[in-house]
């Protein structure tokens, strides 16, 4: 058996690639370890810790309804004003009803209802990390990047193993004003907003290494999604709310601001050698992270492109030629 770890990018819609990026390590005769996932990166990631792999996983992220997704609540069903109601209050455009219970419903027929369900037995990590997955979200209350489970009985005082999985997926993917933020209650009452962790750490490739300064026992791949310039998610993020309206210089300043918030931090990691030779880069074609309209056809060729990138990059990665170039001078760990 051959072990990895997985990072994988946020990417809304074009979270299908990830999904046949996965499918192609768990294929190739990898399994995966621990997942580390932001935005579409934590359902997948949640789909595949809960025991779904190849192609039973390409089946279960197929069946989500994206025109479902964006379920318009309150006064944002409004013609016109709606929209820019929702946007204006941060309400967010959409719901995430459907979201969540689409995640929780796929978790639950998996066997996977609370993080206990994903805990780990391995003595060799810190104990609030010993799960099979974690997923990124942003603390707007406290102003800070949180990795759940890992920072519930840390930072809101919370015992993770009686916190639902869904809830946290749910809470990564919600982009702000498009989706409602999601809510949590510390252990002492205090109550925090959570958002995209995109907006923190897109892609964040350095959650599971280890920080002991021993060298890895088995490799760590990320995932990232690619847009075709002119085609994406800086255009579609204001655009699918407010069709047909002018596109105001405030609104499109502060597209370019998230926009710089979720790609550039990310963006330095991948130009470190280090980081770029264990990443898996899978081109999103036309389809951007708003892309709710998208047709079965389309989706399932960003799903193939998904697995045939993972696949080519795998074909020609050597795990103890990486090891030799980027950590040669640090003696292996019997674990990780």
């Amino acid at each position: 058996m051959m072990r990895a770890d997985l990072v994988l990018e946020g990417g809304g819609v074009k979270g299908i690639g990830l999904a046949g990026a996965v499918a192609a390590v768990t294929d190739a005769g990898y399994t995966p370890q621990r997942i580390s996932g932001t935005s579409a990166g934590a359902l997948v990631g949640a789909i595949a810790a809960a025991g779904a792999h190849g192609d039973r996983l390409g089946e279960i992220t197929r069946r989500l309804d994206f025109r479902a997704v964006a379920d318009r609540h309150g006064l944002g069903r409004l013609p016109l004003v709606g929209p820019a109601f929702s946007l204006l209050t941060g309400a967010g455009l959409y719901a995430g009803d459907y979201l969540l219970e689409w995640i929780t419903a796929e978790l639950a027929a998996l066997g996977v209802h609370t993080w206990a369900d994903l805990r780990l037995d391995d003595p060799g990590l810190p104990r609030e990390q010993r799960y099979s997955l974690v997923v990124t979200c942003s603390d707007l209350t406290l102003g800070q990047l949180v990795r759940l489970p890992w920072d519930y009985r840390g930072v809101y005082g919370l015992d993770p193993d009686t916190q639902p999985v869904a809830e946290a997926v749910r809470a990564s993917m919600s982009i702000p004003f498009l989706f409602r933020p999601t809510t949590l209650v510390h252990g002492d009452g205090f109550t925090s907003t959570l958002v995209d962790g995109g907006l923190l750490s897109n892609f964040p490739i350095d959650s599971l290494d280890r920080t002991d300064g021993a060298a890895p026992a088995w490799p760590t791949f990320g995932v990232t999604i690619t847009t075709r310039p002119g085609v994406g998610d800086r255009v579609a993020l204001y655009r699918a709310p407010l069709e047909g309206w002018p596109q105001p210089t405030a609104l499109r300043l502060l597209e370019q601001l998230l926009t710089t918030m979720v790609v550039g931090r990310d963006q330095a990691y991948l130009n470190r050698p280090w980081v770029a030779a264990r990443t898996i880069h899978v081109d999103a074609g036309t389809v951007g992270l708003l892309d709710f309209g998208i047709s079965r056809s389309r989706t399932d060729a960003l799903y193939r492109r998904g697995y045939d990138a993972a696949a080519a990059f795998l074909s020609a990665f050597d795990w103890d030629a990486y090891r030799e170039r980027f950590r040669g001078d640090v003696p292996a760990a019997r674990e990780h």
